[in-house]
């Protein structure tokens, strides 16, 4: 199936920079934030030099969905992790907007998008001085193979091989934009307590027994919730666990 076309619906009070080519939309978000005067998404149509989390590379190929979005805060480190449930719920609605379909869709913590069990999407959050950048990717095309995928982690999957949704990333930045400021204003509003509440009913294996490991650290327990500092809490033979950095494995 065809993409759907664009929205004019842009969201007031944001920019937008649509991009050929760059080393990452992160690196150029960090090049450009001091000379930003209002939140900014920059998007590109490929990347050189793609990473993930912890330094980890990013595989980018080519029709897949790369952006950051350049966001003026004045808040403190712990206020500006939350933002990555912020852009979950940004990049769910997004998904749900582009599909037409909400069933295989969950939200895995703390920073990734499941579709019928596979990663599809990736957040990434950088503080640099007055800005927060938060970078976005999405296989809309193409995912990438086994060989680039950590062992043990979950198997990419893309909007097309298993939707058969083609997607433009010009398309995709429409609805991704929108869905992400009425998420940003609930939160900036409301606090945290409400987006928590919609991560939590669309977060993935919530209920069931998964592994966080952090450096030479494992902890496995049963997915209770996520606190109010965003943090995931597991509850182990032992005890009570809150965790707030982690890679998790089902």
């Amino acid at each position: 199936m065809k993409a759907q076309r664009r929205v004019a619906d842009w969201p007031a009070g944001y920019d937008r920079q649509m991009l050929d080519a760059v080393e990452s939309t992160m690196a150029e978000a960090a090049r450009q934030a001091p000379t930003l005067a209002g939140p900014t998404w920059i998007c590109a149509r490929r990347q050189t030099a793609a990473r993930g989390r912890r330094g980890r590379p990013w595989v980018s190929l080519a029709g897949n969905f790369a952006a950051t979005l350049v966001l003026p805060t004045p808040d403190a480190p712990d206020r500006r992790a939350l933002r990555s449930f912020v852009a979950a719920l940004g990049l769910y609605d997004a998904l749900v907007s582009v599909s037409g379909r909400v069933a295989g869709l969950a939200l895995k913590w703390p920073n990734d998008v499941l579709l019928t069990g596979g990663k599809v999407a990736g957040i990434l959050l950088e503080s640099r001085g007055g800005h927060l950048a938060i970078g976005f990717g999405v296989n809309l095309a193409a995912a990438p193979g086994s060989a680039e995928v950590e062992p043990g982690a979950v198997a990419p999957v893309s909007v097309q091989s298993v939707l058969g949704v083609e997607v433009a990333p010009e398309v995709f930045l429409d609805r991704l934009a929108a869905a992400y400021a009425r998420h940003e204003a609930q939160f900036v509003t409301y606090g945290f307590s409400p987006i928590r509440a919609a991560w939590l009913d669309r977060a993935a294996r919530l209920g069931e027994v998964v592994t966080a490991r952090f450096g030479t650290t494992e902890i496995t327990g049963t997915f209770e919730t996520v606190d109010a500092e965003g943090r995931i809490v597991l509850n182990t033979a032992s005890s009570r666990q809150s965790i707030a950095a982690a890679d998790i494995f089902f």
